[in-house]
């Protein structure tokens, strides 16, 4: 949804939403801001090497980083690749930041500039060397390809002549694979994830939102891995915390929009609406008066 003034913040469609907005506004210190990174922070690209932030976010964050509680990067990409891949270290304003990598298994954070993460699950290095012979068996290999995610595994279908069909195809007989070795496929946008079971983006983010303390959420997504996500704040919303979603919006993903409070039209947007709102709360801060 867009905005009628440049610096005015774009109104969440739902009441939800809207509270969500308000609570975050009213009690910036005791509220987190929680995003996920490639279609969200960064746009999609063919390669996922090659994603980077966009140019406005990071000024954005920071911006906004030290008015809240805090802002956590929450991603399926390991913690260390989505610091590079972000520019987030050494960054005036995020001093703080917290990236949850491999859904949130993994979490970096910038005041110590250190990873932890626990040991490989053992499934993750017996699918690594059965991968590409199983692609090509199954006649699946021209098109697709294989991203190393460290404690995960990645099937792109993107790249193949038709992506959607490539997908399909491939959704059974990895899901048969993942299982076979005691893990679980995630799917996304052209792409098939085979990662341990017990962790998602949902999990992590209760679990740092109970560690903060916060009182309010603002969480922001774009794929079907976000949904995990989605579902927690809106548990939370049952229990009293005030919480709002943010769609970073594709035609691909049409479930998350349409649990969405706010839809942005991606990372530019995205970008946007945290620099707006980082100004929203240094103007408060400076009339405390208003409403």
């Amino acid at each position: 949804m867009g905005s009628s003034h440049p610096h005015e913040l774009p109104m969440p469609d739902t009441a939800a939403g809207r509270e969500g907005l308000q609570a975050l506004l009213r009690a910036p210190r005791r509220s987190v801001v929680a995003l996920d990174f490639d279609g969200t922070l960064a746009d999609i690209v063919p390669d996922p090497d090659q994603a980077r932030a966009h140019p406005a976010a990071v000024p954005a964050l920071a911006a906004l980083a030290p008015q809240v509680a805090s802002v956590a990067v929450v991603t399926g990409r390991p913690a260390g690749v989505a610091v590079r891949h972000g520019g987030f270290a050494g960054v005036a304003g995020l001093e703080h930041l917290v990236v949850l990598g491999h859904y949130g298994a993994e979490r970096w954070d910038a005041v110590s500039g250190i990873v932890h993460a626990p040991a490989e699950h053992p499934g993750v290095a017996a699918v690594r060397a059965e991968l590409p012979g199983f692609l090509d068996a199954i006649g699946a290999w021209h098109g697709t390809w294989i991203e190393e995610k460290g404690r995960a595994l990645a099937v792109h279908t993107r790249r193949a002549e038709d992506p959607a069909a490539a997908f399909a195809a491939l959704r059974e007989p990895l899901a048969e694979l993942a299982q076979r070795h005691g893990l679980i496929v995630e799917p996304g946008r052209a792409v098939l994830e085979l990662r341990p079971p017990g962790m998602d983006k949902g999990v992590a983010l209760t679990e740092y939102l109970a560690e903060t303390g916060a009182e309010a959420v603002l969480y922001a997504g774009d794929d079907l891995g976000d949904l995990a996500a989605y579902a927690a704040v809106e548990k939370l919303r049952t229990d009293g915390t005030p919480g709002l979603l943010v769609c970073s919006g594709s035609a691909e993903v049409p479930e998350l929009a349409a649990r969405a409070d706010l839809v942005l039209a991606g990372p530019a947007a995205v970008a946007d609406f945290l620099a707006r709102l980082a100004a929203a709360l240094r103007t408060r801060a400076q009339d405390p008066g208003r409403d």
